[in-house]
């Protein structure tokens, strides 16, 4: 099969397009032929070298739509089945999983990972983690609604527990996971603020996803414009995934019992908190990993009754997956790129 794999650590031009053996599915396991695969940040993290060792030569891609190629002993599913993959891989075991916490699972990994990904023509994942694709649904907009879409699902519906009437500041609005924050907030009655990092991408976040207000993080002083925008109040949810470079200015946004939900550490993994106002002011800061094969199947559902928009950029070929990576670097899309073999 033709692959997209990197045999040693670095930028883009380490990225090859070549032959790579046929995976064979073995127990409980499954072959998607993938039809479309997105560009994540954990790609070119792992590219990097920045997510621990991994066995190379490695082949990216965790966000996977495509259809059933063939089954491994013990599986029965229809064979041409379009599908989804959800791409937080769990054992099944473990005291997490036993109580049903899928995203905390004690033996976790990610598809792509430290697996072997979708950027190739076929990919072999468990049975567990597929969820059927529903008939109005694409396969762009499946995959374009898988990693990122069920992270901010599970973090705002979940974990943070979004409410009708609070107010929701959301970080990096024309990301892959935070234009999916930008829908879902309103889907549960919230408004949103949308911070972006150029105007562009706050008014789109504005015409075309609802947002409310929009403010330009580099040009803005967003902790400002927030005491501006909610008169003195604050944001009852701060949507977090940047790291060590904006978790100080989210704390400093939440209205009293306030919460910031956070999944990324994009600018570095350390911050200072001020713990006064954190207990004074009875704030809450969560964590939330990833997200659950129900999430996907709820993401769907409201992507197939439009209640939910799948946000492309646009795709590549999978061969150009250098220049595909190159563009998320740069920060200039908006929504989710894909790959297609």
């Amino acid at each position: 099969m033709k692959a997209v794999l990197f045999d040693t650590y670095g930028d883009e031009s380490v990225l090859q397009y070549r032959e790579a053996a046929t995976p064979e599915p073995g127990p409980g396991e499954v072959r998607i032929k993938v039809s479309r695969v997105g560009v994540n940040r954990l790609d070119l993290m792992a590219r990097a070298g920045q997510v621990g060792q991994l066995s190379l030569p490695h082949i990216s891609g965790s966000e996977v739509a495509g259809i059933i190629d063939a089954l491994g002993p013990g599986v029965d599913r229809p064979l041409g089945q379009r599908v989804a993959v959800a791409p937080y891989l769990f054992c099944g075991r473990c005291e997490s999983c036993l109580r049903g916490d899928e995203t905390t699972c004690l033996r976790s990994d990610i598809l792509g990972l430290h697996s072997q990904g979708g950027y190739a023509e076929f990919v072999v994942v468990p049975e567990t983690n597929l969820v059927p694709i529903p008939d109005n649904v694409t396969d762009s907009q499946a995959a374009a609604v898988t990693l990122s879409t069920i992270t901010a699902w599970h973090m705002l519906v979940d974990r943070a527990r979004v409410r009708p009437g609070d107010l929701v500041l959301v970080w990096a609005a024309g990301s892959g996971v935070g234009s999916a924050a930008v829908q879902i907030a309103q889907l549960q009655g919230a408004e949103v603020i949308a911070c972006a990092g150029s105007d562009d991408k706050v008014r789109r976040a504005q015409d075309a996803y609802g947002a409310r207000w929009g403010i330009n993080y580099q040009r803005e002083d967003v902790a400002e414009r927030v005491r501006a925008i909610t008169h003195k109040r604050g944001v009852d949810v701060v949507f977090e995934h940047l790291g060590q470079d904006t978790i100080q200015t989210s704390m400093k946004c939440l209205a009293r019992g306030g919460r910031t939900v956070t999944c990324g550490t994009l600018t570095g993994p350390r911050a200072a908190i001020d713990l006064w106002s954190l207990f004074a002011k009875e704030l809450s800061l969560i964590g939330a990993y990833g997200g659950t094969r129900e999430n996907l199947r709820d993401v769907l559902e409201a992507v197939s009754r439009e209640r939910l928009k799948a946000v492309i950029d646009r795709e590549y070929p999978l061969k150009d997956a250098a220049q595909a990576q190159s563009r998320m670097a740069e920060r200039a899309q908006y929504g989710k790129i894909l790959l297609v073999p």
